[in-house]
């Protein structure tokens, strides 16, 4: 397979969005920025999420990103008004993407004129949806949790589904996830991720292994247009709560070497925390990163 460089990913995705102003798309040079955004109440006592504070958290972190004077200006940057938007969502049972922070993204898409009919939002059958096969620009979101084949499921493996031979992206780790965003069902396209770190899971064995005591109130989202830097960030949050309670020796297993492929074999973003720009935001108490 050729070398995808990110010079090649940055050119599909402004052809597909000419006209709009994208002035400061995170993959335009070589560094990458990501917005780390959280709110104590974001979640109340028994973990129940708040949606107008979700929508803040959404509103602050993307006009971090594009600039402007509102989350609608924001987000203007990214999507127009005639296209069709898919919203790529999980619905893994035991930690599924929070409905309240799909309808924060919907929201502001609609907010900038694109139709509710135009609007999907799917996981599992994104290849035959008549909204994702015709969509103009996809907006990537999905709980972040450890994996027992790629180590961590971020917004990279979130893509998985857009590919007709899922098992072939297993092999040494799920090693070339990074790829996914070369599949011609979403490259050019993907214009946001958001990977929910408001109880995200730090530990796992097997499968579809989950357990509360693996689980924590973190009340945050990782927020960014690079899914290789925000998937980074990702991880070391994950490890730096790992180091906390498991201890520093226990490394993730297997270890998450896709993150650093997709940008230093296939070109597509930024591992390196040295070439990302991190942006905190809102409640600091226990942030470990």
């Amino acid at each position: 397979m050729p070398r995808i460089t990110r010079r090649d990913f940055v050119t599909g995705s402004a052809t597909t969005v000419i006209g709009l102003a994208m002035a400061r798309p995170a993959l335009a040079s070589d560094r990458s920025t990501v917005v780390l955004i959280r709110d104590a109440d974001a979640l109340d006592e028994r973990s129940a999420v708040n949606p107008e504070v979700i929508q803040q958290m959404l509103d602050k972190a993307v006009i971090e990103l594009f600039g402007g004077n509102s989350p609608q200006d924001a987000f203007r940057t990214i999507i127009s008004p005639d296209q069709t938007v898919g919203i790529k969502t999980n619905v893994w049972n035991h930690l599924p993407t929070p409905p309240e922070v799909e309808n924060a993204i919907k929201r502001r898409v609609m907010d900038v004129g694109v139709p509710e009919e135009k609007i999907g939002i799917d996981d599992h059958t994104v290849r035959s949806n008549p909204i994702f096969q015709n969509a103009d620009s996809i907006i990537n979101v999905r709980p972040l949790r450890t994996h027992y084949l790629s180590g961590v499921s971020g917004c990279m493996k979130n893509l998985i589904m857009f590919s007709e031979n899922q098992p072939k992206w297993h092999p040494n780790s799920c090693q070339d996830l990074g790829l996914l965003q070369t599949l011609p069902e979403v490259k050019g396209k993907l214009r946001l991720h958001v990977l929910c770190a408001l109880t995200p899971q730090f530990h796992g064995r097997g499968a579809h292994h989950f357990s509360r005591r693996y689980v924590w109130k973190y009340k945050g989202l990782i927020v960014g247009t690079d899914a290789v830097a925000v998937d980074s960030v990702a991880l070391q949050l994950l490890m730096a709560k790992r180091t906390e309670v498991l201890g520093a020796s226990r490394a993730l297993p297997p270890v998450p070497i896709h993150i650093e492929r997709a940008d230093k074999v296939h070109g597509l973003g930024n591992s390196d925390m040295a070439n990302i720009d991190l942006v905190k935001l809102g409640w600091q108490e226990d942030i470990l990163i």
